[in-house]
Parts: C-alpha cells; structure tokens; sequence
C-alpha cells in the first residue's frame, strides 16, 4: 500500500479550525473591527428585509427540478455571479445560466445509498451516462453522450469543485478523487458550452458543490461496508459564520471486487475555508488531495467476456482457464520472443496521486459591481503498468480566470454584463517502458519519452438582458488561442539493448470562437421554456498525435480541433410539491469529432495502444426528461416517483475509413463508407427510475426506502455496427433510517442497507470501441466472428452486492 500519511496529518491539523473558529468570534473588536461588523450587520439586515418583501410577492422562478431551463446551475468560471456583499450566506459558485438546461442532484437524493462511485449518483441526471473506468472511482461520465467514445476519465465537459477547475488544461478530468460522501449537490450543465467554460466545454460543465460548514457545525463519523471487502471510513468536519467558514472531509476506501486482480486502495482529502476579509472581500481556499493505489485486470474481447467475465483462475498462465485475457511480453525486456503473462504475474495497476490547490478572491466594488479572480495549481503523478507497457509521468499545471460582473439597467431594462478572462499552462513529462516477465511490474526497455507544453488563453463576454417582465434574452461569445508543443523520442531495439531513437516534433495552433445566444419564457410561476443555439469546440491533446491509426507509436500530428453547434428546445413544469417535470429536445453538428478506438492486434503490433481520429461529420440528436412526482400527496406524502430518460442518436454523416492489413506483397487496403452508421460507444437509450417513500411524521418518521430499476441500451463497439453489447436492466432495493430532530442520541444516528444488482445478473459495464479489420485472404471486411475476439474492450459489471451504513454527528 502507498503512503496516506499526507491526508491523515493535514485532515487531523484541520479539525482543530472548529476551536479557533469559535475563538475568533469571541475576540475583542477595534473601533475599527466594530464599524466595519455595524455595516455588515446592517446589510445583513437589509437583505433579510428583501427577502421577506419577496415572499409576499409572486415568484417568477419555479421551484428546483432535476433539470429545466435556467435552474440553479454550476458556473465555476462566474460567468454569472451572485452579489459578494455580505449577508451572512455562504458564497456559491453556482448560480442561474440564463436559457441553458441544468440538472441538479441534492444530497437527499445520495446521502443514504453505497455511492461506491459517483456514476452511482450521476445515474439520477436525465442526459447524464457513466462507464466504469481504469480503477475503483474512475467513472467515464458523459453529457448526452459526450465522453461515450472513451472508456477511462473524463473528456469533452468541463468539471469543477466549488467552481474551482479540476479538468487540467489537456481536457483530461478523473474522478478517482470523487468521494459522494463530500458533496452537498452537484449540477450538470448540458449541451455546448465553450462560451462559457472554453476548451473541451462540448458536452457541458459539471460542479461538484462541497458541504458547507455551517450546515455541517460540527464532527460527522461515517463507514460504508458491503461485499467483496469493500469499506470506506469517512470523517467530516465543518463549521462557520458570516465571517469565517470551513468544511473538511477525509475517507480512506478499500475493497477486493468480484473481477480477479481488481483489488483497490484510495484515500481522498478535500478542505474548502472562506473568510470575509472585509465588508467587500471574500478569500476562499481549496484543497484536494487523493492517493490511489490499485490493481488492474485486462479488458477482455466479447467472446473472453462472455465465456470466463470475472477472469477466475487466470493468474497462473501455465494452467489457465478458458477465456482468460493476458498480455504478451519481451522475455528479455527490449526485443525477440515474447511470453504472455497475466495481470497479477505484471502487477498490473495504478499507484497515482493527485494534489489541486486553489485560492479565491471575490470583490464588490458596490452593489451592483463584483470581481472574482482564482489561481489554482492541479499536479497529476502517476506510475500505471496497465499492459506490456508501464506509463509514468508528472503533470503540473496552472489555471488562472477572472471575471467582472456588472449588474444594472439598460434603458429601463434589467442587465447583467460579464466580461473576462482566462488562461492555463500544464507541463508535459512521461517515459513508456516495457514490462518484463519478471513480475511485480518489473521495467525492461525504454521504449517512448515525452515533453510538452498544452497552452491556453482566451477571453468571454456575455449580456443577459430582461426583455420584458416575462422574457429575458441571451448573448456571448468565447474566443480562445491554444497551442500544443512537445516531442517524443521513440526507442527501438534491434539485436541487442541498444536503442534507435526517432523524434517526433509537434508544434500546432488553434484559434477557436465559441457564440451562444438563447431566450427565455417565463409566463408563471409553474412553467419556463428556453429556446438555445451554441457553439463549442475541442482540440486534440498532446497524446493524440503520436499514435497512427494501426495502435503503434508515429506521426497523427494532422489532427484538427472538433466543433459543434447544438440547437436546443426545453421545458419545465412545476405545479408546488407536487410535479416537477421538465423535458429537452436537442441537435448538435459537429465537423471533425475527435473519435478514440482501440486498435487491432497484429503481428508488426503486438500491443496496439488506442488511436484517435477526426469524423469529418456527424450529428447528435436526442431528447432528456425528468420527472419526480409525488402521486399521493393527501394519501401518501412521502411516496413518490422518480424518472430521468435520455435518448441519444449519434451518427456519422461524413466519414470514410481505410483499413489496410498484411505487409509488403501480401498487403491489402480498402476503403469502406459509414455513413449513416451509428457511432460506437454511445448508449441509444438510458433510463433510471426509482420508486421512493420517506415517512415524514409519526413514530416512524425518518424509516425510508426506495426501489431502483437501471436500464440501458446495447451499444454498437465497431464503426462498421457489427459488433453490439447486450442491453442491461439492473434492480436494486435500499432501506434507510435518519430519525428526525427531538430524539435525543438518535437523532444524531443514520443508517442504511442496500442490495445493487439484487436479480445477479451478468453486465457489460464498461466497453472500449475496437476497429474493424480487413482479411488478408479476402480483401474483404472482417465479421462479427473476428470482431468478437478483438481484446482490449470489456470490464463485466459487479454481482449482486449487499452494502451496508452508518453515520454519526458528534
């Protein structure tokens, strides 16, 4: 196991903040100190009247659903900032984008579930889908189908945490350090976005919002435990006023899943501290620290999955049993005869660790004038022998954003104004080495060495202008300048362990622009429709340019940065307590997508690693719903219905592939058109529904549970539509108790049981693209019979599993 005493010492170093905390408010006040907090509290109380005078009036805004047009939104950039005078409210990050779908899930709705993942709670988000990634955590998250074509990270939405970024400046964003237990709510932003967020802003945004020290006063304990010696302890603490306020929150996680050599360690600590500096100044600072030590089983090909899908008695490759997946070896590191060894013989995994540090300025220069400015430093360290190969490197980098926000009329007509900017820097450092037989990830030859530089830097404008009482209009606009430069020596070994080395050099720039406009109808208090066209774009990263289309390491630096323009149309409705619906049509045109598949095994490729490559055309249509409904309100308050769907139709409109097979006389090569066809990965239909009751009175008040059913479409794998999954339909059953306040002891209890999976069913959970291949006989397309053997694609689903929780505030 890798060290955590990092997180241990600085998380019990945080615990003592709750004493001087309180200290600090009980300090003896200046003269000055005194005028200053006479002000505060007299905005303080200025603001409370403002409220009070809002509640005698009829709302215009509806209450939160899960998704719906302008709904509280994450804007981790502040594109859109709420006031920072003081009033005694924690400063959020996330406010209203104007005319955009956004989805939020609350923690009531994940607070009392196993949330091994955080695609377990994502999975609540119409238009949200997740794939199980390299390791416990690490989840592929899409936004109507976004990152679908990838199976490890997250790519082509932009994520934050408390609206600090923790997507690096290369697009690439993990969520190993993503524990459930920390947030309060996380929001999704839909569809294109790079007028807002820049870069990689294609699918949209997601905000991972912390708990707040306030809510929180004091010390919660926590443990999850379950099958397959799966545990996670956690501790949080948090505490605050008007004038100071923190949050802090530690878990250590292990478990040996079902799948052989999948065993897992990973230890996150996340601390959020803010301080009102004065009337007019806010400083906030975040830290995320996450270590990661686990190990890794091979992704199978379908006829493997199908015949052996938890890889049982595979680690003695002499006596295997069938459909066992393995990876083949130098026997003497650099060159010659190769020897298949399995995943534990190579110690296969990741030994990672994740550091982000960000701090916050936010100014008001008056009521109606406020400046945020943020710095954050994100290094990724990683060591990952994930197959004949073991990857390493470091990725330092630095984000820096500002932005002024001017709030006003504009002849009579309600405004707000934004204007900013904003740039970042990672530093690029990685060697590939071979893997010997030697076990326990032992390095033979070098065989790459990379550095680089990913650059970004850009500038925003936006205007949200009330046209009238019941309409408000939506203009912006992104301009960003981006350059990727970097080289990679490739070694080759011939005879003996001397290398040759051939450099690549690549030096490429991208200048993108980004406009949205959008309107918005509110005609009541019950119904709000938007109306939305947007642009966004995406540019390849430094790794993508140095793997050619067979999976062997070259020259791929022709790569163009991918657009698109999406059109939505939206709805919510909300009638009270009762119905909250809402329901989103949407078109997106991209030119160039950048689409990563596996590539094929061969003989001059042993060990092909994923390539990516531009579609010169496609579109993405589809439709997202949600409803929570609440169908015995009189009868039976606390039961209700709980819906979101998603329907994703991807398909290339433009896009001609070559295949080429065989070498010298024996080389074949054709050219096939797919047009039409759907794009691999994507999942055409998603939908998760739960039946839900809380008891909210009586003796039992506080007893709650839930049935939760998953379903998913098959996904077609190859670009030619061959190859398909099958469709997964999941049931899973919870029970949980928080006794209400007034109980004494036990209120300050909460417990859960949960069975995932309750009928055992067998599951794709996870299954990279693979490419098609041409028969060296024939000249012909390979069949669904090749195709099936294509490795390097699947990771089944875990087995029935029953979980257990507890949590106590001190």
């Amino acid at each position: 196991m890798r060290h955590h005493r990092f997180a241990i010492s600085a998380f019990a170093a945080l615990i003592g903040l709750s004493s001087s905390a309180a200290s600090a408010q009980s300090a003896e006040l200046s003269p000055e100190g005194k005028a200053e907090r006479k002000l505060e509290l007299q905005r303080q109380l200025q603001a409370l009247q403002q409220q009070i005078e809002a509640l005698d009036q009829p709302s215009d805004s509806s209450a939160s659903a899960s998704s719906g047009a302008g709904s509280a939104a994450a804007d981790p950039n502040a594109v859109q900032l709420d006031a920072v005078i003081v009033t005694g409210e924690r400063i959020d990050v996330g406010s209203r984008l104007t005319g955009q779908t956004v989805s939020s899930v609350s923690r009531e709705q994940f607070q009392n579930m196993p949330a091994v993942s955080i695609g377990d709670v994502l999975a609540l988000t119409p238009g949200v889908t997740f794939l199980q990634g390299n390791g416990p955590r690490d989840v592929s998250i899409s936004v109507r189908g976004s990152n679908a074509r990838q199976t490890f990270g997250v790519r082509n939405i932009k994520v934050f945490e408390d609206g600090f970024p923790v997507t690096q400046p290369d697009g690439l964003a993990r969520t190993d350090l993503t524990d459930p237990h920390a947030y309060q709510r996380i929001d999704v932003v839909h569809g294109p976005s790079s007028a807002v967020y820049g870069n990689y802003a294609t699918g949209g945004a997601i905000d991972f919002h912390t708990r707040a020290g306030r809510d929180i006063q004091g010390i919660e304990g926590g443990a999850d435990f379950g099958s397959d010696g799966y545990f996670n302890e956690y501790l949080t603490a948090g505490s605050g006023d008007e004038r100071f306020e923190y949050s802090a929150f530690i878990s250590n996680v292990r478990g040996d899943p079902d799948t052989e050599h999948t065993r897992y360690q990973t230890t996150t600590v996340n601390l959020l501290t803010s301080w009102q500096a004065t009337s007019n100044d806010r400083l906030t600072f975040k830290l995320i620290n996450n270590d990661l030590d686990a190990d890794l089983s091979i992704r199978l090909s379908l006829a493997q999955y199908e015949t052996n899908p938890f890889q049982k008695h595979c680690a003695d490759q002499s006596a295997a049993a069938a459909g066992c997946a393995s990876t083949s070896v130098f026997v003497n590191g650099f060159n010659g005869t190769r020897q298949s060894i399995s995943p534990e013989t190579g110690r296969l995994g990741r030994d990672d660790r994740r550091t982000i540090i960000g701090g916050r300025w936010e100014h008001a220069f008056d009521e109606q004038t406020d400046l945020r400015t943020q710095l954050v430093f994100d290094n990724r360290d990683i060591s990952q022998p994930t197959g004949n190969t073991s990857f390493t490197g470091t990725y330092p980098s630095l984000n820096f954003s500002s932005d002024l926000v001017r709030r006003g009329e504009w002849r009579g007509r309600a405004s707000t104004s934004t204007v900013g900017v904003f740039a970042n820097y990672e530093d690029l450092n990685y060697a590939v080495y071979n893997l010997t037989p030697a076990g326990s990830a032992t390095l033979g030859g070098q065989t790459q060495h990379g550095v680089g530089q990913h650059t970004n830097a850009g500038a925003r404008l936006r205007e949200e202008l009330a046209l009238a009482p019941q309409w408000t209009a939506v203009a912006g606009v992104a301009a960003e300048y981006t350059h990727l430069k970097a080289s990679q020596d490739n070694y080759g070994y011939q005879a003996d362990a001397t290398p040759t080395i051939t450099r690549l050099n690549a030096d490429r720039e991208f200048v993108n622009a980004a406009p949205e406009v959008a309107l918005l109808f509110a005609p009541n208090a019950q119904w709000r429709l938007h109306a939305r066209a947007a642009a966004a774009y995406g540019t390849p990263q430094v790794g993508n340019l140095f793997v050619k289309p067979d999976g062997a390491y070259g020259n791929n630096t022709q790569l163009k940065a991918q657009r698109n323009v999406g059109f939505d149309l939206g709805a919510e409705w909300n009638v009270a307590k009762q119905v909250s619906a809402s329901l989103t049509g949407f078109y997106e045109f991209f030119r160039n997508e950048l689409v990563t598949q596996s590539a094929p095994v061969t003989q001059s490729v042993p060990s092909p690693v994923s390539y990516t490559f531009n579609a010169p055309k496609s579109e993405h249509r589809g439709i997202e719903a949600a409803l929570d409904w609440h169908f015995l309100p009189g009868d039976l308050p606390g039961a209700h219905l709980s819906l979101s769907y998603l329907l994703d139709d991807q398909v290339y409109k433009d896009y001609s592939e070559r295949l080429s097979a065989g070498t010298g006389a024996a080389a074949v090569s054709a050219s096939f058109d797919r047009d039409g066809n759907d794009i691999p990965g994507v999942i055409p239909n998603y939908l998760n529904a739960r039946l839900i009751y809380d008891q909210p009175f009586g003796l039992f008040a506080g007893l709650g549970g839930f049935v939760e059913f998953s379903y998913r479409d098959g996904a077609v794998l190859d670009n030619a539509n061959l190859l398909e999954t099958q469709d997964v339909k999941l049931v899973n059953l919870n029970l949980h108790y928080a006794a209400p306040a007034g109980r004494g002891l036990l209120s300050r209890v909460s417990v859960y049981v949960a069975v995932q999976n309750l009928f055992d069913k067998t599951y794709v959970a996870s299954a990279s693209n693979v490419s098609d291949t041409l028969s060296t006989q024939t000249g012909e397309q390979n069949g669904t019979d090749v195709l099936r053997n294509s490795t390097g694609s699947i990771y089944a689903g875990a087995p029935r599993s029953v979980f257990g929780g507890l949590r106590v505030k001190f």
